[in-house]
């Protein structure tokens, strides 16, 4: 076993999740550490997070007030090996303030058990109120948005469009319905590593079958690469939506989203 090698689906979902709830302190002597501190129900995680790493590290408890809560009790791991920091800074997970600067890692990984991880820290799976299922993501990294649509759009055929919310300039990706039942499958597989909790949430919504009285599911066609390129070179939007056998209002979206990425680019 060698640590952090991301290519183990172990390592994949660690760094995941600490790129999105760890922190690397600097400072002089004991201050430069990494440390995670989520909820108690979780220590579990942190626990199995202390077995993967061949290095001494510490897990205490507290309880606090905080904003949400009179009397919140957490868990908090610690370490403070150089080894463990370098090769965290390696794959990309950076010193300090970071919730906008991380990237999907910058050495080969293991792609769903490293997004695990980060859905595990940072998002959520469940039920709505009108029940039905959902993955999400709440990320300020563009980077991390971007890459969570490419990902299961390539695997999965399933297409969105990162979009940032403008009160708090953070991005939200969701999943619901079929699409949901879709991620959670795909992510928490027998096995995996994960949050319990997540797990179970996990299961329940991939036991999840769309009502009778709902209606059919709309089967939308993911764009191809061929298809833009023709899109954008075609005389008119009926030639486009003749030849691609597509709908002229989808053409016409399409082709408007296509241009604006060509600008912003």
């Amino acid at each position: 076993m060698t640590f952090m090698d991301l290519e183990d689906p172990r390592y994949a979902y660690m760094f995941g999740f600490l790129q999105a709830d760890g922190n690397l302190y600097a400072g002089a002597g004991q201050k430069e550490r990494l440390s995670v501190e989520i909820s108690h129900r979780d220590i579990g995680i942190l626990q199995e997070f202390q077995k993967l790493t061949p290095y001494t590290s510490t897990i205490t408890e507290r309880t606090r007030a905080t904003n949400f809560a009179q009397s919140h009790r957490s868990a908090r791991w610690t370490v403070y090996s150089l080894e463990v920091r370098n090769r965290l800074v390696e794959a990309g997970l950076p010193y300090g303030p970071k919730s906008t600067k991380i990237t999907p890692p910058r050495v080969p990984f293991s792609r769903p058990d490293y997004l695990r991880g980060i859905i595990d820290a940072d998002g959520s799976i469940g039920h709505t109120g009108k029940g039905l299922p959902f993955v999400g993501l709440t990320t300020a990294s563009s980077a991390i948005a971007a890459y969570v649509c490419h990902y299961f759009k390539r695997t999965q055929g399933i297409q969105r469009r990162p979009g940032r919310n403008t009160r708090d300039c953070v991005y939200n990706v969701l999943y619901t319905r079929e699409a949901g039942v879709t991620v959670a499958k795909h992510l928490y597989y027998p096995g995996s590593l994960a949050l319990d909790r997540k797990r179970e949430s996990a299961a329940r919504v991939s036991s999840w079958v769309r009502p009778d009285d709902m209606g059919p599911a709309r089967n939308r066609r993911p764009w191809m690469p061929m298809e833009d390129r023709f899109l954008l070179e075609a005389p008119t939007l009926a030639h486009a939506a003749e030849r691609l056998e597509r709908s002229v209002k989808s053409c016409q979206a399409r082709r408007w989203r296509l241009r604006q990425d060509q600008q912003s680019g």
